[in-house]
Formats: structure tokens, C-alpha cells, sequence
């Protein structure tokens, strides 16, 4: 159960705050609400609270996951380069990992889309889930770490300087 003013993470939309819980009934039915206010575009959100987790709503993360979630983008051991697969086939799979909402997936996408640039021009659809994938992170690492998102997002490419340097490059 979420409580009035608590940050919460919506799935694809980022860090959101718990405004109010209130009931609301619709089709005849009353039910509870958390309303939640997405802290990057000012959208309100009505999530039932009884299916608040089946949507993925969840805490933000702790410092101690945030920290792993680092620790995890610096490591590139898993990483084998690009490998010519499908870009249909890498965008469903990184628009389902987004939209999973788990700071582990969103973390997969935006190492993997940082590392293929490195081998080859991200095309619109990409740089797209990147930039996606950049806010998702930044913004929950911001919150759970005491940071700006700025900052946050300065240390991750600081992290992929050499990356970054070669597709500007292109």
C-alpha cells in the first residue's frame, strides 16, 4: 500500500508522487485510487489500488539498488557488440523491458543502446528509446540517491565518455 506523497514508479512514464487515495465509483463499482502525479510531464494518473502491482506500480528504488543499477551500467563483460540483429526484433524487446518498469531492464536497454551506438548511427527509433531510457534512470536514481537528475545523468555518460565521443564522431 502506497501512501499520500510517497514516490512511486509508474512502468514507461518515470517517478511519480501519490497525491491522494480516493474513491471513485465507475461502472456501478467503488473502488480506491491512487492518484499519481508523473513528476516529468505533470500527467495524473488513477490507479486502482487493488491492481496497483499487477500494473507495475512500485516503490523507488533504494540507494542500494540505485548504487547496483551503476555498478551494473559499468559493467559491459556481458556485452559482445553489435550483431546485425533485426531492429524490429531489439525494438519490441526494449519497448517491453521499458515497459516492464523494473530499473534492471530499463538499465539493460539504455547499456545496450549506448554500447551499439559505438558500432554503428542509432537510428530515430533508438535514440529514441535511449532518451526514454536515459529519463527513466536518471529521474529514480535522482530521487533514491539525493541528486539532481542532471547530475545523475552526467555521471552516466562520464561513464560512457568513450562511447559517446565515438558517435559523435559519425
Amino acid at each position: 500500500m502506497f501512501t499520500p506523497d510517497q514516490l512511486v514508479v509508474y512502468p514507461a512514464q518515470g517517478v511519480g508522487k501519490v497525491e491522494r487515495i480516493e474513491r471513485q465509483t465507475i461502472g456501478g463499482a467503488e473502488a480506491e485510487f491512487y492518484i499519481v502525479r508523473i513528476l516529468s510531464n505533470n500527467v495524473t494518473l488513477m490507479v486502482p489500488v487493488r491492481n496497483a502491482v499487477n500494473v507495475g506500480l512500485r516503490a523507488v528504488c533504494t540507494a542500494e539498488q540505485g548504487n547496483g543499477i551503476f555498478e551494473s551500467l559499468a559493467d559491459r563483460s556481458g556485452f559482445t557488440g553489435y550483431t546485425g540483429q533485426n531492429w524490429n526484433r531489439r525494438y519490441r524487446e526494449y519497448s517491453e523491458k521499458l515497459k516492464s518498469g523494473e530499473l534492471g531492464d530499463v538499465a539493460y536497454v539504455l547499456k545496450e543502446l549506448l554500447l551499439i551506438g559505438k558500432d554503428k548511427e542509432l537510428s530515430f527509433g533508438e535514440r529514441r528509446l535511449l532518451e526514454q531510457a536515459m529519463g527513466l534512470i536518471t529521474l529514480e536514481l535522482a530521487h533514491a540517491l539525493g541528486k539532481k537528475q542532471q547530475e545523475v545523468q552526467t555521471e552516466i555518460e562520464e561513464m560512457f565518455a568513450d562511447v559517446l565521443a565515438t558517435q559523435e564522431k559519425s
